[in-house]
């Protein structure tokens, strides 16, 4: 097996549940599992493929209740089967709940289609680490409408040298997430001190390695 999901768990602070795990694909480079230099290298049939093991593997676990999320980039939003190959997923691992969660700012017409189609199969949209890369709000303002929820991820800035702005950043999103009715999702939680920040901005739901590193799915 050259590629595969690892899994990080997502937390509702509210009331300490477990609500769902991000997908996150790595490829094994000599033994070692680590990030693929392109996460087009492997198709999004395959990606689906294995996503489909990684719910089968929960189910054995009897984890049927929660959601699962995974990332799609520009290219693979341009490839014309993604939509049905996502369908298709959604179905075969029920009850699970999905949300696609996109990495890179895409035109808004396609925005528009995904949302209309998806939702229609109770697929959710998130766009992903907003504020950063290609996703800021210049660039995303347009669709937010159209999506579900908003991921912020704080280590983008720490690994940037911006831990400062963090507070600023958090007040900024939090804001947005509110006047567009959107869910919130902050990554990046690593300690005490990231959870009262959570809590300073009214944001419940958290991931990070506070909750769990991702992992292999056993």
């Amino acid at each position: 097996m050259r590629y595969t999901f690892f899994v990080q768990p997502q937390v509702n602070k509210r009331d300490d549940t477990l609500f769902g795990y991000e997908c996150l694909l790595r490829k094994n480079n000599n033994g070692i599992w680590q990030l693929p230099q392109s996460f087009t290298e492997i198709s999004i049939n395959d990606q689906i493929n294995i996503l489909q093991k990684i719910a089968d593997l929960f189910r054995e676990k009897s984890l049927d209740n929660l959601m699962l999320s995974f990332n799609l980039n520009r290219e693979q939003a341009n490839d014309p089967s993604v939509l049905d190959k996502i369908i298709m997923l959604k179905k075969d691992i029920q009850p699970f709940s999905l949300t696609v969660e996109l990495t890179e700012a895409i035109p808004l017409a396609k925005i528009k289609t995904f949302s209309e189609i998806l939702h229609q199969y109770n697929v959710e949209l998130a766009i992903d680490d907003v504020g950063t890369g290609s996703n800021v709000f210049e660039n995303i303002h347009l669709a937010l409408p159209y999506v579900d929820k908003i991921k912020c991820a704080m280590q983008n800035l720490r690994m940037s040298g911006q831990a400062k702005l963090i507070p600023e950043y958090l007040k900024f999103w939090s804001d947005i997430a509110q006047n567009y009715h959107l869910g919130m999702i902050l990554e990046g939680i690593e300690d005490n001190t990231d959870l009262k920040l959570a809590e300073q901005f009214g944001i419940d739901l958290l991931q990070g390695y506070f909750y769990g590193k991702p992992a292999l799915v056993h």
